[in-house]
């Protein structure tokens, strides 16, 4: 009886040990998958103007339970609660990057780059007739029939004041470096370029789009000139592309053998280990 109780106990440790092993491959399965997720979404956005790439962090455990341990924030006397934690890895937050991308040439008078750091300022208008104000570095304009530049979705281009531009449709339009819109030898508008301090305060939104959060607000940006007849091309490399989603599916496939090799294991400890004959 003595034998049975030992054997039960160490054949339960090694349940307990390998359940803890197969979550943490499952955590890192759906980390992988997340990863996956982004990849594709770069990859179906390779030849988006404008776009800029995302990419996916993560945090083991060992990590998260670092800072949680180092936490000084909580009062000293109070007990303190290492709150809910996955014993495996961590799906962390998405980032984008901001780096320019190619710009190719186009001569369309209202193809605009920007050559430095901004935005374009555009009046969006959503399904339900709302209108807010969205950025871009998606330069692909054009004149509407009553003269508005707009995007080819048909959302209006801004000016500085965050009005909407409108041109005479029956003259040519010249476009400076500045900005600055000329008709028939006179300024008519100029084109709203806007910065922010921080990007960490701009999220993806839909449509090629940028929104600020938290309150983050935009102001003129001061280091950039405008390529008129050019369009920034998105910053996404599809070998480097190609070559993370082959490594996010090898370490996919790793952790379904570990998955696999606890599997079998356990099988040996529930049915044959400590079996009496």
């Amino acid at each position: 009886c003595v034998w049975m109780v030992v054997i039960r106990r160490i054949i339960c440790g090694m349940e307990k040990d390998m359940l803890k092993g197969l979550f943490t491959s499952y955590t890192s399965m759906v980390n992988e998958q997340h990863r996956l997720d982004v990849i594709a979404n770069n990859l179906a956005n390779v030849n988006t103007n404008g776009y800029k790439k995302e990419g996916a962090t993560s945090q083991a455990f060992k990590d998260v339970f670092g800072i949680k341990i180092k936490d000084a924030s909580e009062a000293a006397n109070l007990p303190k609660k290492l709150g809910i934690m996955n014993m495996g890895v961590k799906i962390g937050e998405n980032y984008t990057d901001y780096s320019e991308g190619p710009v190719k040439h186009t001569d369309n008078p209202f193809d605009i780059a920007i050559d430095g750091k901004g935005f374009f300022a555009v009046e969006f208008a959503n399904k339900a007739g709302e209108t807010s104000i969205k950025y871009t570095r998606d330069g692909n304009f054009t004149m509407n029939a009553e003269g508005y530049l707009t995007t080819r979705d048909g959302d209006y281009l801004l000016n500085t004041r965050n009005a909407r531009i409108r041109l005479n449709p029956n003259l040519s339009a010249e476009i400076n470096a500045l900005g600055e819109i000329y008709q028939d030898g006179n300024l008519v508008a100029t084109i709203g370029v806007k910065d922010f301090d921080d990007y960490n305060y701009l999220e993806h939104y839909g449509e090629n789009y940028f929104q600020p959060v938290q309150d983050a607000q935009a102001r003129p940006a001061t280091d950039y000139k405008l390529d008129v007849g050019y369009l920034e091309t998105s910053n996404v490399s599809v070998v480097d592309e190609m070559v993370n989603m082959i490594a996010v599916q090898r370490h996919y496939e790793a952790n379904q053998k570990v998955i696999t090799t606890y599997d079998s294991s356990l099988e040996i400890a529930v049915n044959q280990l400590g079996k009496v004959q």
